[in-house]
C-alpha cells in the first residue's frame, strides 16, 4: 500500500510571525534594539538621549529623548510594519535620515513587550501605546514630557530560542556601550547617557565650538587621542572627508577604535577600511590598527545605504574616487604631522623610569644641613684625596676638556665617537656644569622641534635637548624612514639613482623564488635594482640603488622576495601606480630596501652628523615613526623629568 505524497499548499504567513522573522534580521541582540531606538531619537531632532538597560538589555531597555515626539495618529501607525515618515516621496536614492524602512518598532514589539509614551511640543497631553508579543493595544492619553519614552521589557520572551544565543550580561552591556559610542561619535551636539544596573553611567555631554568633534572623539576613543590626533579635511568631485586621525605611533591591537560615518550614519564598510589600511600601510605594523574618526559626506544619490538590514554597509557609485580621497586625506594629515610621535611613548618611558616605593619629597634646591658637618676645621687641606681615592690619584687645579677627534669625512661614518668641543674649563672650585657644549649655534638649535644633539648613548640612541625637555632618537629607525621617503621621492620624480656593480653578484635561491623575482624584474627596474635570470635557481644582480651601495646583495634580495610575497592586492583597490596594488607593492619593496641603507645600531656618529639627522627628520614627512610603525623619537618634558627627582 503506497501513500501519495502531496505538496504542501502555499499560504500567507501570519502577520505576527512575519514580524518575528523580520525581528531576527533587525534585532539580533539588545545592542541592535538600542541602535534602532537611538537612531529614531536622532532623526526626531533630540538634543539629549538617555538609555537605561537592565540584565544586559534582556529585562529592560529604556530610551528617553527630547525630540519632536508623535501625535496619537502617528503613534498608532508607527508600530505597523513598513510605516515611516522618513520617505515622504518614496525615493530610496534620497535618504537623509538614519532610519527609513519602518521595521524597528514592529520588529521589537514582535519579540518583547513594547511601551511608548510620547508628546509633541504643541500638544497639551501625551499619548501611550503598548505592543505585547506582536499584539497592538489601543492608543490612550497619558501624561508625558516633550519627546518620546520607549520601554522594551522581556526582550525575546516571545522567541525563547534567541535567548540561548545571547552572551553574559557584562558582554551585552559592553556591546550596548560600544553601539552608543559609535552613534555619539557622529553626533557631537547631542548629549548621550547610558545607565546600566552595574558600573558607572556613561555620560557624553553635548559639545559645541570649533573643537567639538575632536572633544567628542576624545571622549569616545580615550583622552590620549586629543593630543595624538591630526585634523583631516579634503573635498573632491562632490565628496568630502573630515575628521581626525591618530598618529601612526598611536595605535591599537584591534580595529575597534576606527569610527567611520557616511552622511552621519555609522558604518563598517570594507572599502573604507581597506582605504585606511592602505593609507597607513608603510607607517604601521601589520598587526596594529590606527585610531581615528572620519566622516564622508556626499549627495545621497551617490551612495546606497539599503544593502543590509543592519544599515552598517554602504555601496558607492564611484568607489575608486572615495578610496583615493581617503588615502590622500590621511597622507596629507600624516605629512603635516611631520616628526611628531605619540605622547603615550613618553608616558610609558616615565613610568619605566619612576622609582618604586613612596613618592619622592619635593626638593627646593637649597642645601640641607648635614648630620656630619664638622664643628672645627678639618685635618686635611682642600684638594686632599679621601681614603677611598684610587691609587695613582693626582690632584688637579683645573679640569681640562679632552681633545677633539680629528674630523672625519662627511656623511655617516664609522669613526670613533667624537668629543664635543666646548669653552674653556671652569676652575675646580666652580659648581659642576651639566652641559659644557652650549654655544651660540647650539642655543639657536634648541628652538628646533627636535632640539640640539647632546650625546649618543650605546651607539644607538641620540639625546637631544629642547627648550623645555629632552628628546631620545633611535638613529636606525629614524634614518630608515629618511632613506625610505627619499627613495619614494626619487621614484615619483623620475627614477631612483642607481649604481652599477663592478662585478655583478649571483644570488642563489629556489627555482620558484627565482621565477618570482624575475617576473617582478620590470617593477624592480623602476626601483633601481637591475636583475636577470642566471640559470635555474639563481639571479644576477647588475645594478643596485645608489643609497644602498655597500649593503649585502643577498640580504637585500631575500628581503625583496619577502616583500613581494607579502604585498597583495587589497580588496577595493584601484590599479593605479599611486595608491593602487602596484604602488603598494613598490612601496613595500622600498620599505624593505631602505632598511639596508640606513644607519645601523652600534655606529658612532659625530655631533654634526647627529644634528644633521635631527634637521632632516624635521623636514621629512612621517619621520615620527619607522617603516614598521615603531616610534623614532620620544620627548620627555622637563617638568616630568623634575618630578622623577622630586623637584616638583
Amino acid at each position: 500500500m503506497s501513500t501519495a505524497l502531496t505538496a504542501p499548499s502555499v499560504r500567507r504567513l501570519d502577520p505576527v510571525l512575519v514580524d518575528r522573522i523580520a525581528a531576527g534580521e533587525v534585532v539580533e541582540r539588545p545592542a541592535s534594539a538600542v541602535k534602532e531606538l537611538v537612531e529614531n531619537a536622532i532623526d526626531a531632532g533630540a538634543r539629549a538621549i538617555e538609555v537605561t538597560i537592565e540584565a544586559g538589555g534582556r529585562r529592560l531597555i529604556r530610551v528617553v529623548d527630547d525630540g519632536r515626539g508623535m501625535t496619537p495618529d502617528d503613534l498608532d501607525l508607527a508600530v505597523e510594519r513598513h510605516a515611516t515618515s522618513k520617505l515622504p516621496g518614496g525615493d530610496l536614492t534620497a535618504i537623509a535620515t538614519l532610519g527609513f524602512r519602518g521595521e524597528a518598532l514592529p520588529s521589537i514589539g514582535a519579540v518583547s513587550r513594547l511601551a511608548i509614551v510620547t508628546r509633541t511640543p504643541d500638544a497639551e497631553a501625551g499619548a501611550s501605546l503598548t505592543v505585547e508579543a506582536g499584539l497592538k493595544g489601543q492608543v490612550r492619553p497619558a501624561p508625558a514630557q516633550r519627546g518620546t519614552r520607549i520601554e522594551v521589557t522581556e526582550l525575546f520572551a516571545a522567541t525563547p530560542a534567541r535567548l540561548k544565543f545571547l552572551k553574559s550580561d557584562r558582554a551585552e552591556n559592553t556591546a550596548v556601550a560600544e553601539t552608543l559610542r559609535r552613534l555619539a561619535a557622529t553626533q557631537p551636539g547631542i548629549r548621550f547617557t547610558l545607565r546600566a544596573d552595574a558600573g558607572q553611567p556613561l555620560v557624553l555631554p553635548a559639545e559645541t565650538g570649533p573643537e567639538a568633534e575632536l572633544r567628542r572623539l576624545a571622549a569616545v576613543l580615550g583622552p590620549d587621542f586629543f593630543a595624538n590626533a591630526l585634523p583631516v579635511s579634503l573635498a573632491r568631485e562632490g565628496f568630502a572627508v573630515n575628521g581626525h586621525v591618530g598618529l601612526p605611533t598611536y595605535h591599537r591591537g584591534a580595529a575597534t577604535h576606527i569610527h567611520l560615518a557616511v552622511n552621519g550614519r555609522p558604518v563598517r564598510d570594507r572599502l573604507l577600511l581597506g582605504a585606511i589600511r592602505g593609507a597607513y600601510a608603510d607607517t604601521l605594523a601589520s598587526d596594529r590598527h590606527p585610531v581615528l574618526g572620519l566622516s564622508i559626506a556626499c549627495d545621497p544619490d551617490r551612495v546606497d545605504v539599503n544593502v543590509h538590514p543592519a544599515k552598517t554597509e554602504v555601496r558607492f557609485r564611484e568607489p575608486g574616487l572615495v578610496r583615493a580621497l581617503i588615502v590622500s586625506a590621511i597622507h596629507d594629515a600624516l605629512r603635516r604631522g611631520g616628526a611628531r610621535s605619540a605622547t603615550t611613548g613618553a608616558a610609558r618611558t616615565l613610568d619605566a623610569l619612576r622609582p618604586a616605593g613612596p613618592p619622592l619629597a619635593t626638593h627646593s634646591g637649597a642645601a640641607a644641613p648635614s648630620l656630619f658637618r664638622p664643628t672645627r676645621p678639618g685635618l686635611f687641606p682642600t684638594g686632599t684625596p679621601s681614603v677611598a681615592a684610587p691609587s695613582g690619584y693626582r690632584p688637579q687645579t683645573a679640569w681640562r676638556a679632552p681633545q677633539p677627534v680629528p674630523a672625519a669625512p662627511a656623511g655617516f661614518g664609522e669613526a670613533a665617537q667624537a668629543v664635543f668641543a666646548g669653552p674653556d674649563p671652569a676652575p675646580v672650585s666652580a659648581p659642576p656644569q651639566a652641559d659644557i657644549r652650549v654655544d651660540d649655534d647650539a642655543t639657536e638649535t634648541l628652538d628646533h622641534p627636535l632640539g640640539a644633539a647632546r650625546a649618543q648613548i650605546h651607539e644607538t640612541y641620540i639625546l637631544a635637548q629642547t627648550r623645555d625637555g629632552l628628546v631620545i632618537v633611535d638613529q636606525h629607525a629614524a634614518h630608515e624612514r629618511l632613506v625610505y621617503e627619499r627613495m619614494k621621492a626619487e621614484r615619483e620624480t623620475g627614477g631612483i639613482a642607481r649604481q652599477g656593480l663592478l662585478i655583478p653578484d649571483v644570488v642563489e635561491m629556489s627555482p620558484e623564488e627565482a621565477d618570482r623575482l624575475v617576473a617582478a624584474a620590470p617593477d624592480l627596474e623602476r626601483l633601481g635594482l637591475a636583475i636577470e635570470a642566471f640559470g635555474p635557481g639563481a639571479v644576477l644582480v647588475r645594478e643596485v640603488p645608489a643609497a644602498l651601495l655597500g649593503a649585502s646583495t643577498r640580504d637585500l634580495v631575500t628581503d625583496i622576495l619577502d616583500a613581494l610575497e607579502a604585498s597583495g592586492d587589497e580588496e577595493g583597490g584601484v590599479p593605479a601606480a599611486e595608491g593602487g596594488p602596484l604602488g603598494r607593492r613598490l612601496d613595500a619593496v622600498l620599505s624593505r630596501m631602505s632598511c639596508h641603507g640606513s644607519i645601523r645600531a652600534g655606529r658612532r656618529l659625530r655631533p654634526e652628523e647627529m644634528n644633521a639627522l635631527l634637521r632632516e627628520m624635521e623636514a621629512t614627512p612621517n619621520s615620527g615613526q619607522c617603516n614598521h610603525g615603531r616610534p623614532t623619537s620620544i620627548e620627555l618634558k622637563l617638568a616630568d623629568i623634575e618630578r622623577l627627582f622630586g623637584r616638583r
